[in-house]
């Protein structure tokens, strides 16, 4: 299928990605387009797949559902306009959880979920660091996980009462993290999500 012709200076809505019947993985952050690596590194799925696991686990028989990419998280402007056409940001986060189940529909999430993990590629650092923490901050993702597949650790941020991110720490080796949203009743160990290849 042929690539479409994007004007990358211009603003998209939701509506208009619909229409978008290519194979290329795009994202829109305030109507500009962000174009998406088509397979990421091995190591990053790996990660992505042992934390998808260990979460999805622990979600069996509890009120909320997880996700992994790619799924459409649509975050509406002051969380109010849930047109299509009014809708200017749609992102693809490595997984999210989302417990407020009115939330999802068979388009993905229309609203904020409450957990998001974003594992790092050298492609996209800065967008996962600094557009999407932004984003993330504004629209009240409640707990926000920058995963590194390559130097093994994650940086951890809570949202505070006051809407701002926490930072809780860099954590690696064999520490177990504690999954804020779920009252820490989630600890996410370090040793099961970065696994060393075994030696013939």
């Amino acid at each position: 299928m042929s690539t479409l012709n994007l004007d990358m200076n211009k603003r998209y809505t939701y509506a208009d990605y619909l229409t978008w019947m290519d194979d290329v993985r795009r994202e829109l952050i305030n109507g500009f387009v962000k174009l998406m690596t088509p397979a990421p590194a091995r190591k990053h799925q790996e990660t992505s797949f042992n934390i998808t696991r260990i979460v999805g686990n622990f979600l069996v028989g509890r009120n909320c559902r997880g996700f992994s990419a790619p799924s459409d998280v649509r975050l509406p402007k002051n969380g109010k306009d849930k047109n299509d056409k009014d809708i200017y940001t749609v992102v693809q986060p490595d997984i999210y959880v989302v417990c407020d189940l009115s939330k999802l529909d068979e388009k993905g999430c229309l609203g904020s979920p409450d957990f998001i993990i974003e594992i790092v590629s050298a492609q996209h650092a800065k967008r996962d660091v600094k557009e999407k923490f932004d984003l993330y901050e504004k629209h009240g993702v409640k707990e926000y996980w920058i995963v590194n597949p390559n130097d093994e650790n994650v940086n951890v941020f809570v949202l505070d009462e006051n809407g701002k991110y926490q930072f809780r720490g860099i954590f690696a080796g064999d520490d177990k993290i504690p999954v804020d949203v779920f009252d820490g009743e989630l600890k996410v160990d370090l040793t099961e999500v970065f696994i060393p290849d075994k030696q013939a």
